[in-house]
């Protein structure tokens, strides 16, 4: 069987498991904090970047979130994530680097540093200017997933992709961390509600990073 090294608020991780989930690949999640640079991970994974994907029965290992998506989107037909023409596939994957690259530099990354990694490893308060920049960055990339979906039904086209995926991996995190004001964002606001009602979300919104509690909204579908 599977096994997926994660952690809680890691992304990319959450982007794996949410593609896992709508192929309903069963998979075995194991924590895996990648700060403490674990020699036996390290030997795994020699970047100390989660996620890992491991079949220790089949002597395969799956490195980075995108290496591991295209794996299972290959390997199993089940509810394609990265599908249509040539230009429609390239459309998701343009997406999906805008919101692993951008997105993540932008809000996530900084988030999870001054919200997170201060806090648990470092054990210091968070800088109030790099939250507050980050909280703005994260307006404007609202406002693009707003005028993504004034032209089409899911971010990259008719049909929910791997730009999805991606995309709500990122928000979910960002919102865990307060990071997300929703005023004046209905279009992606709805689009998000959508994503958290699916049955592969779910199970990542009862989850918990200790000593860091999210927003009292953050599981609820009316936002």
């Amino acid at each position: 069987m599977w096994q997926l090294l994660q952690f809680p608020l890691c992304p990319f991780s959450r982007k794996v498991r949410l593609l896992l989930g709508e192929k309903a690949i069963g998979y075995e999640p194991v924590r895996e904090s990648p700060w403490l640079r674990r020699d036996e991970f390290l030997d795994l994974n020699p970047t100390g970047q989660v996620p890992v994907m491991v079949d220790t029965e089949r002597g395969v290992t799956l490195i980075d979130s995108t290496v591991i998506c295209e794996f299972f989107e290959e390997t199993v037909s089940k509810n394609a994530m990265i599908s249509g023409t040539a230009t429609d596939r390239a459309e998701i994957r343009r997406l999906v680097i805008w919101f692993d690259d951008h997105f993540y530099s932008d809000i996530t990354a900084p988030l999870l540093h001054e919200r997170m990694i201060k806090r648990v490893v470092h054990k210091v308060a968070p800088d109030a200017k790099a939250l507050r920049e980050a909280m703005k960055a994260a307006v404007a990339h609202l406002d693009y997933i707003d005028y993504l979906l004034d032209h089409r039904t899911w971010l990259a086209g008719p049909t929910m992709s791997l730009a999805d995926l991606a995309a709500a991996a990122q928000i979910s995190i960002a919102d865990y961390l307060g990071g997300i004001d929703w005023k004046s964002h209905d279009q992606a606001k709805r689009w998000y509600i959508g994503m958290k009602s699916r049955p592969s979300f779910r199970p990542l919104l009862s989850e918990r990073m200790e000593g860091i509690a999210p927003p009292a909204d953050y599981e609820k579908l009316d936002l």
